[in-house]
């Protein structure tokens, strides 16, 4: 065809439609005015109302990049599959992101009045006439055509590939609509037949490319030969074609998603060349793996079998946000842990995070590791900031047990004090989440007491030991003074008052002056390892202590 006949055709396939051309976009969508050094990044999502612990991977890095540099990151929604659009999905992303610290400077679901979002409509099921002005453009200058092959007839080429073991697609002599007339395509379209928009292709299939990803560094690539979908039978874009536009318009800096995306490559590239665009730096991301517990060996997370792979899994669990994206950054940047372990306290903003410290292969995500440091990001935390989290936690996910948990707020605070070792030369490391600092809690609460775990002795000797531990127990007295009383009552009824005594002549006690503190601890508890008993009882209070042991006595008499 002439250029005259492809410009009939642009008008032809697009004709009634009121679209603006493609310099009124560029007006409309400047350049930034940031800094040199300046990224701007985003999250794009398709709102399936499932947000994963990949997404917060990337959204993390990406909101880092952006803000480490003063940059932007924005939120845009790929809609284009209204198969897989849920109700309140973009909510749900912002609401997921925003519990992990993680804000959008622009973008989807903000306010439609921020003076921000000039780049809108960030969705892009709105942006549709957007698309088809710049697919217009393509077909005008001979770099797009229709195409009127039906399912079966691509079905068919796809059978014919695969039997003479040929790359599947549509290119070279499968294109069959590539070469059509301007009189051929004008009498398919007078005769009802549905097309989709296509690209033609300029690549080679004997040719290379050679492409610097900020991960990956130096990869080759083939020239792309597909004339791949722009826009479907509906005139909706394809993925393909909507984010190269969107990224252009939006002015998109770096684009980071994942490895899986580094085939499709070299289609992108193609069509910002075809478009006249120079593209945005890209870094494919390695995946997060797992180790499998059936094989020992390494496989993807995922979402079907691995219940962690849902940031609910984290919120329901009560992890503490500011602990996952800690345990994050680890695996996000090689050089992170090291200075977290340096600057204890600043916080991860002050990080100089660096896409060119990110893993270039797979990132290890472990279970184990992401506790250890909740361990210990939880014992640095300060009490009114961890009592702010844990209500907030149990508001949400336990509001009835809220009532009896938080009925008495001095209580809670003791309970935290002792937990947390707060006022000792080293604070402990047992809590990981809410949900286990809770069931750590339960001893301190009547209504969620644990089930009583065996004692190490005869129930007379227990009955014995409580009764004399009752009589001669005191509230007042202090944690030295209470132990020397253990000490008494080990010796009334044939326990060794030392450890070493016991180990140097065993068969003449029935234990030692442990034994005697675990019998008082399980009675008291239900547990055999609390922390320090003395304060346990400080907290209880003395009615609480002596009814729970006095219920003991009473069980193993009966």
């Amino acid at each position: 065809m002439t250029e005259t006949d492809y410009k009939d055709l642009a008008e032809l396939l697009f004709k009634g439609e009121e679209l603006k051309t493609p310099d009124e976009y560029e007006a409309l969508y400047p350049y930034r005015k940031l800094g040199n050094k300046a990224e701007v990044t985003r999250l794009a999502p398709s709102p399936t109302g499932y947000i994963h612990l990949g997404n917060l991977y990337s959204a993390l890095a990406d909101e880092r990049i952006a803000h480490t540099k003063d940059g932007v990151f924005f939120l845009r929604i790929e809609d284009t599959d209204a198969k897989r659009k849920v109700d309140g999905a973009v909510e749900l992303v912002i609401e997921a992101l925003s519990y992990f610290g993680i804000e959008f400077d622009e973008g989807a679901g903000l306010p439609e009045d921020d003076p921000a979002n000039i780049y809108g409509p960030y969705t892009q099921s709105e942006r549709v006439s957007i698309y088809h002005t710049y697919a217009k453009k393509l077909v005008e200058e001979g770099r797009a055509y229709p195409c009127f092959a039906t399912e079966e007839e691509l079905a068919k080429i796809r059978e014919i590939q695969e039997k003479n073991n040929e790359l599947t697609g549509y290119y070279g002599k499968y294109a069959v609509s590539r070469n059509l007339e301007l009189d051929e395509i004008k009498k398919n379209l007078e005769e009802g037949r549905p097309y989709v928009i296509r690209l033609r292709s300029e690549g080679s299939p004997d040719k290379e490319f050679e492409f610097e990803d900020e991960i990956k560094k130096k990869v080759k690539l083939p020239e792309n030969i597909h004339d791949v979908v722009l826009l479907k039978k509906d005139g909706i874009p394809t993925y393909h074609f909507a984010h190269v536009v969107d990224d252009h318009l939006m002015r998109t800096t770096l684009v980071l998603r994942g490895g899986e995306w580094l085939a499709s490559l070299p289609i992108h590239i193609e069509l910002f060349k075809a478009l006249g665009w120079k593209h945005p730096k890209y870094a494919h991301t390695a995946h997060m793996m797992k180790i499998d517990e059936e094989t020992g060996g390494k496989r993807k997370l995922s979402k079907r079998k691995d219940p962690e792979m849902g940031l609910s899994f984290y919120k329901e669990a009560g992890f503490h946000p500011e602990c996952i994206k800690i345990y994050l950054m680890t695996l996000l940047n090689s050089n992170f842990e090291e200075w977290h372990k340096q600057n204890p306290g600043k916080p991860l903003e002050e990080f100089p995070f660096s896409v060119k410290h990110m893993n270039n292969s797979g990132a290890l995500f472990d279970i184990d590791k992401l506790e250890n440091i909740c361990k210990n990001e939880l014992s640095q935390m300060g009490v009114v900031e961890l009592y702010t989290f844990l209500a907030g936690w149990a508001h949400e996910y336990e509001p009835a047990k809220k009532k009896v948990w938080f009925a008495d707020e001095n209580k809670f605070t003791d309970i935290l004090m002792l937990l947390m070792g707060y006022g000792q030369k080293r604070r402990r490391k047992d809590l990981i989440n809410a949900k286990q600092t809770f069931e750590q809690m339960a001893i301190f609460f009547n209504e969620f007491m644990p089930e009583r775990e065996e004692f190490p002795v005869d129930d007379k000797t227990v009955v014995s030991v409580l009764k004399d531990y009752l009589t001669s127990y005191d509230y007042n007295d202090t944690n030295a003074e209470w132990f020397d009383k253990l000490g008494v009552i080990a010796m009334t009824n044939g326990f060794a008052t030392d450890r070493k005594a016991y180990k140097e002549e065993p068969e003449k006690y029935k234990g030692d002056i442990t034994t005697v503190a675990t019998i008082v601890r399980i009675a008291v508890t239900g547990r055999s390892n609390t922390p320090d008993l003395w304060s346990i009882n400080q907290i209880l209070g003395l009615q609480t202590m002596v009814d729970r042991v006095e219920k003991v006595i009473r069980e193993l008499e009966a």
